[in-house]
């Protein structure tokens, strides 16, 4: 049996979200099975058939349909997402069949329009972190076009706060949490079995703060629907939590302490971060001084305690800081980087950052080695500098899967471009 502590430290992480590639199906139980991916497909069997929740990206439901096709063949009454995004929705044609119904909560169609308003530049954004699923996919593309779910899946039924209904002797509510990753998320409660499914609802990572806004691109999320989701999950008592990603997490007493600090955790920082902005201190000294206390520890994998404050800021306030008239235009302050370079001296600025990086102070660093680049983008010394102070944030913030995917990518780019150099 776990405990809340091993959940956060020991948890795999976000690093081990894989394309699907299991040679067979996972039993979660008797009835369950489970098929790993970007995110997680399950097959629940009843007495009448089978019933999918969620269905992968496009080209991974090949793999989920084989995996589960043999453990049992169909018939597919049902098809239920749990949310949204392409990784539970893109393979939704290669599961449906004739008679398939499609469930889904009622935002579901709004949610998929935005995403194919933004695709070319969420994809682009979301190589930095996911390359080996994009080009895993692009390969798969030229031999199985069609793998691939262009279209908007649409749904045969939509509901807005409950859906309730029973099929081969199994029992399933799916109950609305809009306080999710999108607001079209829902959770999926079989109560005779107390098994509750919740997607990426609460994030690929259980229990760590929640990702309020994603740094590959998305809408804010929203502080208070999602501790709304959480008291609701909470309260149904489950004995088994089906997530996103990874094994399920198991006993009614070790699930109510991670939901207990979740709430507590985020109510904590966000009614610290409202105290803050109405004693008029500035977002950024608040994204530094605003902790968690030792009882309230959650991981910060996948969310970040500092982003999160961040977001409510502007959840509240908007992007205008009123710290400075130059936020209103578009002119940004390295559009001076280069003057302010040739005032000083490239190897002032650079010698100035090696200072402050020697000092642990590695954001203060790179500030100064992006100044020296805009006034040598060749300059040797400067690009080494922006090189170890990335590597410097590795090593503090590399526990997080989108901090550590970002900096990877920078130090990839440093580390070429100095070949470029020699």
């Amino acid at each position: 049996m776990h405990t809340i502590e091993e959940l956060i430290e020991n948890r795999p992480g976000a690093e081990g979200i894989q394309p699907a590639s299991l040679q067979q199906a996972v039993a979660v139980n008797d009835f369950i099975y489970m098929s790993s991916g970007t995110s997680n497909a399950y097959m629940v069997l009843t007495d009448a058939g089978r019933v999918i929740i969620n269905t992968g990206m496009g080209f991974e439901s090949i793999t989920h349909k084989r995996l589960f096709d043999a453990v049992c063949p169909g018939p597919t009454p049902y098809i239920l997402l749990t949310q949204g995004h392409v990784d539970h929705v893109g393979g939704v044609k290669n599961f449906r069949e004739p008679e398939t119904r499609l469930l889904a909560q009622a935002n579901n169609p709004a949610c998929q329009r935005d995403d194919d308003r933004v695709r070319d530049l969420r994809q682009s954004q979301s190589y930095v972190w996911f390359s080996h699923v994009i080009d895993e996919a692009i390969k798969l593309a030229e031999t199985n076009p069609e793998a691939f779910e262009q279209d908007i899946p649409r749904a045969d039924i939509l509901f807005e706060e409950h859906y309730r209904f029973s099929h081969g002797g199994v029992d399933f509510e799916i109950i609305a949490t809009p306080g999710g990753e999108t607001i079209d998320s829902c959770v999926i409660w079989l109560p005779q079995h107390r098994i509750a499914f919740t997607g990426n609802t609460f994030g690929p990572l259980f229990p760590h703060f929640p990702n309020l806004n994603t740094i590959r691109g998305d809408k804010y999320r929203y502080v208070e629907p999602y501790l709304e989701a959480v008291a609701l999950v909470r309260a149904l008592q489950p004995e088994v939590l089906v997530t996103g990603h990874f094994e399920p997490i198991v006993g009614a007493e070790l699930i109510r302490q991670c939901f207990d600090r979740l709430h507590g955790a985020v109510e904590h920082v966000h009614r610290e971060t409202l105290e803050g902005m109405n004693k008029g201190v500035d977002v950024w000294t608040l994204m530094e001084e605003i902790q968690l206390p030792p009882e309230l520890a959650v991981g910060e994998g996948y969310g970040m305690v500092r982003w999160g404050v961040r977001t409510i800021w502007e959840s509240y306030m908007g992007w205008f800081h009123l710290r400075s008239t130059t936020e209103l235009y578009a002119e940004q302050p390295n559009t001076v980087y280069n003057e302010l370079a040739e005032l000083a001296g490239v190897d002032k600025v650079v010698e100035r950052g090696e200072g402050l990086l020697g000092e642990g102070l590695a954001v203060q660093a790179l500030h100064m080695a992006q100044v020296a680049l805009a006034g040598d983008p060749d300059h040797r010394p400067a690009l080494e500098l922006c090189l170890d102070a990335h590597r410097q944030l590795l090593v503090r913030d590399g526990q997080n899967f989108w901090a550590r995917g970002w900096l990877q990518a920078q130090i990839s780019q440093l580390e070429s471009q100095l070949a470029q150099v020699d």
